[in-house]
């Protein structure tokens, strides 16, 4: 018994012994901590200090689109893609503020929103953003005044006279050519067939294009007033100069800082109090290895031209659908058309809607949308497509959702348009271009043999009977009907009440809210939120993105090419260079043409309409 009594007193000394050593090493280093803290200190400090600020470039075209594939990638820089790459360094605590640097660019109304929205999220995040431009022209200053400095060199311009529609009337000239225009609508203000039929704009065209126009100019005027903390009467007398050098502007208080860019970052050094400042140059866009030598090089270049590695397989959670519908509408599959730019084919949106219906990850979908219409039968099957999907469906519109582009919105759960998106335009127009006129002028004579009292309806040398004439007059009648009705339902309006803002009336978003058009005005980013929302899922969760369609593969693209879209690429290639202001004549007489040879009846804007 004695030698566990032994053993434990051994045992207990040993852990007094054990506790005292540990107490006495924890007063020695809490001792010495100080003396280490300070050292650290002293360290930290003597360290140089380097501030880091993204450089975003806001140029080109910025399509909106579900991504570009180049054969390196996915190299396109869209509109998407700008707005998030300022919403990251928003974010980004490595950041310090954010140079956007504003060349010219293609910024629609749209757009423009998108990209102030985005300025504003970064300063909400502590984040300034300088608005840097040699040149701008109304879209580029008004984004550059949402920053919180207008920086330019002393030789810079800003060139902002108000705004300015013109409106092409083609009559007379195809007259010249032997060619007559037959083409009807329903609307007064539905003027999409006129540039063809008048020589000058229609009473109902001109009230509904004067009344645009003025809501526009007044949201530039208020813009720049409540940005530049101005009076609106002053920032209307800044505008009435019209064209302004840099040095003139800043004496107006519509520019910041007169500085070259050299000066401006040595100016930005000392101001954030940096030994060494850095630009990050092309912030947040994504870096694609170029690298192809070496054994592997080959195998590289085929990963990347077939884009094998664009990844995002695999990611769990909930998913929010976004489906880009760009460009006008016809039957088919979407395609990029030399002349009309994108085109939006029905059963490629069509099968996007059904791809994200059939994801169970998905909770709800975005219909982004920037069209100015078509087809009034392709318009309809993608609005039966979003009738058929039990998922909430948010309508977001950019520059233009008009005509069919309002057709295939209006079955949204919610629609959310920008300030500025030009939309509306509740109409049908239909018609031919008679030829007769020119085969005579050329020497050339048709002959027909024809059975049934309106057979000749689609003859590409008579223009209507008048008993063809009826029958195509009722049979728009039917399908703006169709249009209204659906509309109403869409809304939750009587028939009576809607069809008083139809009729072809275009108006902006912010208009477009107010008589009950649009739900509510807001970005893409605002309208993700939104279906976010009506899904049930939690702000603060994070959701994965689904872009539909699929981009295109480049070596499809290629293989599919056809000389004859090579000739026209050239043709509007050689007009760009040229006459860039033909290039949009020539788009909208093109389109308007291949639709009137391909579908009786058609859903479009009156005018391609550019406010400069």
């Amino acid at each position: 018994m004695r030698t566990p009594i032994k053993l434990t007193a051994i045992a207990l000394s040993m852990v007094m012994a054990l506790q005292a050593a540990a107490i006495a090493y924890a007063k020695d280093s809490s001792s010495k901590k100080p003396a280490r803290s300070d050292a650290a200190a002293e360290e930290k400090k003597a360290e140089p200090k380097k501030v880091r600020l993204a450089h975003i470039s806001i140029e080109g075209a910025m399509p909106e689109s579900p991504g570009q594939m180049s054969l390196f990638g996915d190299l396109g820089v869209d509109l998407r893609k700008q707005v998030a790459r300022i919403d990251k360094a928003a974010g980004d605590k490595n950041i310090a503020g954010i140079i956007l640097e504003i060349k010219p660019s293609a910024i629609g109304w749209g757009k423009l929103n998108e990209l102030r929205e985005a300025v504003a999220r970064a300063q909400s995040a502590g984040k300034k953003v300088y608005g840097v431009a040699e040149m701008a022209m109304a879209p580029q200053y008004l984004l550059a005044v949402a920053c919180d400095e207008v920086v330019m060199p002393e030789s810079g311009m800003i060139l902002i006279p108000g705004l300015h529609g013109e409106f092409a009337y083609y009559k007379d000239m195809l007259a010249k050519l032997g060619l007559e225009a037959d083409i009807m609508h329903v609307g007064e203000a539905k003027g999409a067939g006129e540039p063809y039929t008048r020589d000058s704009m229609s009473e109902g065209v001109k009230k509904n294009m004067t009344a645009l126009i003025d809501d526009l100019y007044d949201q530039m005027i208020t813009t720049i007033a409540k940005d530049r903390e101005m009076k609106v009467d002053e920032a209307k007398a800044a505008i009435d100069q019209g064209l302004l050098t840099a040095i003139a502007a800043k004496e107006l208080g519509l520019v910041d800082r007169l500085v070259y860019p050299d000066v401006f970052r040595a100016q930005l050094k000392e101001e954030y109090a940096a030994d060494k400042l850095v630009y990050v140059v092309n912030y947040g866009k994504k870096k694609v290895d170029t690298d192809f030598s070496g054994p592997m090089g080959m195998m590289k270049l085929f990963q990347s031209i077939l884009g094998a590695s664009r990844g995002g397989r695999g990611a769990k959670g909930p998913k929010v659908a976004l489906v880009y519908a760009v460009g006008p509408i016809m039957s088919g599959k979407s395609q990029s058309d030399p002349f009309a730019g994108e085109v939006m084919g029905s059963d490629t949106i069509v099968k996007a809607l059904q791809e994200a219906a059939a994801d169970e990850a998905v909770k709800a979908i975005v219909l982004r949308i920037n069209s100015p219409g078509g087809s009034a039968l392709a318009s309809d099957m993608i609005w039966r497509a979003t009738q058929a999907i039990d998922k909430p469906i948010v309508a977001s519109m950019g520059d233009v959702a008009g005509s069919g582009g309002y057709y295939i919105a209006m079955g949204a759960d919610k629609i959310m348009a920008e300030p500025g998106t030009i939309t509306g335009s509740i109409g049908v127009v239909g018609g031919k271009i008679a030829m007769g006129g020119l085969y005579d002028k050329i020497g050339m004579n048709t002959e027909t043999i024809s059975r049934g009292a309106n057979s000749g309806i689609f003859s590409a040398t008579e223009k209507f009977s008048d008993s063809e004439k009826k029958v195509f007059e009722k049979f728009l009648k039917d399908i703006y009907l169709q249009f209204t009705s659906k509309a109403a339902e869409g809304r939750g309006m009587e028939l009576e009440e809607l069809e008083k803002h139809a009729g072809g009336q275009v108006y902006t978003g912010r208009v477009a809210k107010r008589l009950g058009l649009v739900d509510e005005l807001g970005s893409l980013k605002d309208a993700l939120n939104l279906a976010k929302q009506l899904a049930g899922i939690d702000a603060d969760e994070k959701a994965q993105l689904k872009v539909l369609p699929k981009p295109e593969n480049p070596f499809e693209a290629i293989f599919k090419a056809d000389l004859d879209a090579e000739r026209e690429a050239h043709v509007m290639a050689a007009l760009s260079g040229v006459a860039p202001e033909l290039k949009t004549v020539f788009s909208h007489a093109a389109h308007l043409h291949r639709t009137l040879l391909q579908e009786p009846a058609l859903l479009m804007m009156p005018y391609t309409v550019q406010i400069k």
